[in-house]
């Protein structure tokens, strides 16, 4: 696995604490317990990001949870809006979620969202999909968006959602299924609240999860 350079590093930290959309950027040192300091420097301000993901050409993917996918790119610090991301249901912790890239990229273009729907009745669930990333200078955008994964059942309520997303190793995927705050679901065998699901990346079932005998959503814990 390709080690992260310290200015990606550096980046990454900086990112996650440029939160707010109404803070200044910033530039100053941080000094450690022993010693130590880093040199900080802001590249973005954005409005409620939840998740980033380096491309293989040292540009990112930023989600802000209201619904839009940035292509930022560090040499000009621009931000460019990608199209096609799906709906999404926005609102307490819900909305746009994670972003990760398959790991050959380089060869599918395969990116994984994760975000929050809601049904007919106001019930929500989150979603992972995934979905080809067009990038290009003017007009990045994302096409054959394919639902691979839903938490069922949808509940009412807006927290705990969880959806993050994590290739291991061996090109399994991982997503983290929230309660939902309804805490006994997450016992059910009969529901995918509260687990920890375990896939293949084009969303099928590996035959070799752990519990085969507890009926169908069970085979994906």
């Amino acid at each position: 696995m390709r080690l992260f350079s310290l200015k990606s590093y550096l980046l990454l930290f900086l990112l996650l604490f440029s939160c707010n959309n109404h803070a200044e950027p910033v530039s100053n040192t941080i000094e450690g317990s022993a010693g130590s300091w880093l040199k900080s420097e802001s590249f973005g301000v954005f409005n409620e990001p939840w998740a980033m993901t380096f491309l293989p050409d040292g540009n990112l993917l930023v989600t802000e949870k209201s619904g839009t996918l940035l292509l930022v790119k560090l040499a000009d610090r621009s931000k460019v809006p990608v199209q096609g991301v799906p709906v999404v249901a926005y609102g307490g912790q819900g909305g746009l979620g994670d972003v990760i890239l398959h790991p050959q990229f380089k060869e599918n273009g395969w990116i994984y969202l994760s975000y929050v729907e809601e049904d007919a009745s106001g019930n929500r669930g989150a979603v992972v999909a995934r979905v080809r990333f067009r990038s290009s200078s003017k007009r990045p955008e994302l096409e054959d968006l394919e639902v691979i994964w839903r938490q069922e059942p949808k509940v009412s309520g807006g927290g705990h959602y969880s959806h993050r997303l994590a290739f291991s190793p061996d090109r399994h995927l991982f997503i983290t299924s929230g309660d939902r705050q309804k805490q006994q679901p997450a016992q059910s065998w009969t529901q995918n609240l509260g687990k920890v699901i375990r896939l293949n990346a084009d969303g099928s079932v590996p035959p070799d999860n752990p519990f085969q005998d507890k009926g169908k959503l069970a085979k994906t814990f």
